[in-house]
């Protein structure tokens, strides 16, 4: 019943071609997936196999291995990088594997090698699309045209040249730049280290205003809040130390891409972006 279900979830999702697949052998077994592993929780199972599909065959070396991938799942780069990368890491418990479908691959491939191009990092040989099934096989399948259709497609954060971060302004300038604006966020950062040792951030968002067609103010949080972890070292920058910080980031959607162009630091008592912020309610641009 169990095992049904998880078949069904999957099925459901559009994501499972199912044909054959091949059998699980008798050294492998069922494991909870540790918490350590934050990217694979709350993705439709609980239980992975072990060895996985990348050979891994401790627990201990699963967690290595999935850290330096928790970052770019973080990013969404990709509706579906969660579901590629876990079903390598952690592949849920049935009895057979199933292997993501070589169309997830690329479609994954293609959206977040970017992302860690940004990092210094290129596509690992590791994941070559490859050696990953066709789709008439058992795989896990890429993004339906009907899913694309029937979801909102969003604009997406790229890699850029970090924006220059003012400090001295007047309220005046600040509703100038708003005029060539299309999004104006609030946001608060702080960091800390991981169990790792790597640097992990807490971000808040606060939308003062956004202007682009349909965007509604939970969709642009979300959007600057990938903004800020694929520009990990424009978010480094801000946050030189672990107290929080707040800015005020301000840019453009161009092309189905969102650009921050500036960044105001929002110190306790400054009195001219609260005052710019409150005007702007009012403002009209010439």
């Amino acid at each position: 019943m169990f095992l049904t279900a998880k078949i069904l979830f999957f099925a459901v999702n559009g994501l499972l071609r199912v044909t054959m697949g091949f059998d699980i052998g008798l050294s492998t077994k069922c494991v909870v997936i540790p918490k350590e592993m934050g990217m694979c929780h709350k993705i439709g199972y609980s239980e992975m196999r072990l060895p996985n599909l990348m050979g891994h065959t401790s627990m201990a070396e699963v967690i290595l291995k999935s850290t330096t991938w928790q970052h770019l799942a973080h990013t969404d780069c990709h509706p579906y990088v969660r579901t590629f990368l876990c079903s390598l890491f952690a592949p849920i418990c049935l009895d057979t594997f199933i292997h993501p479908c070589r169309s997830m691959c690329v479609a994954v491939r293609d959206s977040c090698a970017p992302v860690l191009a940004c990092h210094g990092h290129l596509w690992p040989d590791s994941l070559d699309c490859n050696r990953f099934p066709a789709d008439e096989d058992m795989c896990l399948a890429s993004l339906t045209k009907e899913y694309k259709y029937l979801h909102k497609v969003l604009p997406k954060p790229a890699c850029q040249t970090c924006p220059a971060v003012e400090e001295f302004f007047t309220h005046k300038r600040v509703l100038e730049v708003f005029c060539d604006s299309n999004f104006a966020v609030k946001v608060k950062l702080s960091k800390k280290r991981t169990v790792f040792g790597d640097q992990e951030y807490n971000i808040e968002c606060q939308v003062e205003f956004i202007t682009q067609g349909s965007l509604l103010p939970y969709e642009t949080q979300n959007m600057i809040q990938q903004w800020l972890l694929i520009n990990e070292n424009c978010t480094q920058r801000m946050t030189p130390t672990h107290r929080p910080m707040v800015y005020l980031l301000v840019g453009n959607i161009e092309e189905g891409t969102i650009l921050v162009k500036q960044a105001y630091r929002w110190q306790r008592r400054d009195s001219q972006l609260t005052l710019a912020t409150q005007k702007w309610r009012y403002h009209k641009c010439l």
